[in-house]
């Protein structure tokens, strides 16, 4: 049966998961940073190539000071207390989104983990932190607007390959199947372009009791899949 290569994740239900147990909502999102912890590692282990998460929106900005602040302080001990095993299993470590506000230390300790990981070939798990998928092409439109005025791209040779090189994920190949948590039926502003092939499965289950078996019977739904697509982007698969 066909496996996906790459999946991508929405992981939500942090929030209604601890409300529904009388728990505060840090204590929702530090179990499901438990459960990011435990599907990685599941990942890795079926095969995949890569597994991109979102972790954080830049429309999680709204949300009370003292949460964003909690959110922040979970990325910042995930990589951490993990990045010495993802090291080892040869994991490679990527941020993607906005980075010009993302506080000092956080975004040394995620250059870090990316410079030491950049050669790990078992699998690659980015992070969409402080990310919005609308964001990412307004940044990487300026940023080839950026190189034409330097006379190192032209207007005319923009295609989609081209294109997609400018995008966070930098050309890499896009997911297969995405994957959205806690009952909502939508993208929210993930992975706008790079969805544009992806199989979706939407699942009940809130985010931190999300398990790697239930990723496994994800894989299986796509394997049962008759994926069909536009001529053009069956020619560039």
């Amino acid at each position: 049966m066909r496996r996906p290569e790459h999946i991508a994740i929405i992981m939500d239900g942090n929030r209604r998961w601890a409300r529904a147990r009388g728990l505060p909502v840090a204590e929702g999102h530090r179990r499901g940073m438990e459960a990011l912890r435990q599907v990685a590692r599941a990942a890795a282990e079926t095969g995949l190539s890569r597994l991109t998460l979102y972790g954080f929106s830049l429309d999680n900005r709204a949300r009370p000071r003292d949460e964003v602040r909690h959110l922040m302080n979970l990325f910042r001990a995930y990589v951490s207390a993990n990045l010495a095993e993802l090291h080892r299993e040869s994991v490679r470590l990527r941020l993607l989104g906005r980075r010009a506000d993302i506080p000092a230390d956080i975004l040394r300790l995620a250059q870090d983990a990316e410079s030491l990981t950049r050669e790990n070939n078992r699998m690659t798990l980015s992070i969409a932190f402080n990310y919005g998928g609308r964001d990412e092409i307004l940044r990487a439109i300026r940023r080839f607007m950026e190189d034409c005025e330097k006379g190192v791209a032209f207007s005319e040779s923009l295609d989609v390959e081209r294109f997609e090189s400018y995008l966070d994920t930098g050309g890499a190949p896009p997911p297969d199947l995405l994957i959205r948590t806690g009952g909502e039926k939508r993208l929210s502003d993930f992975l706008l372009w790079q969805s544009a092939y992806a199989e979706f499965v939407f699942l009940d289950a809130l985010w931190p009791d999300f398990t790697p078996a239930m990723l496994e019977e994800a894989m299986l739904e796509y394997g049962r899949r008759d994926r069909r697509f536009g001529a053009r982007y069956a020619r560039r698969r």
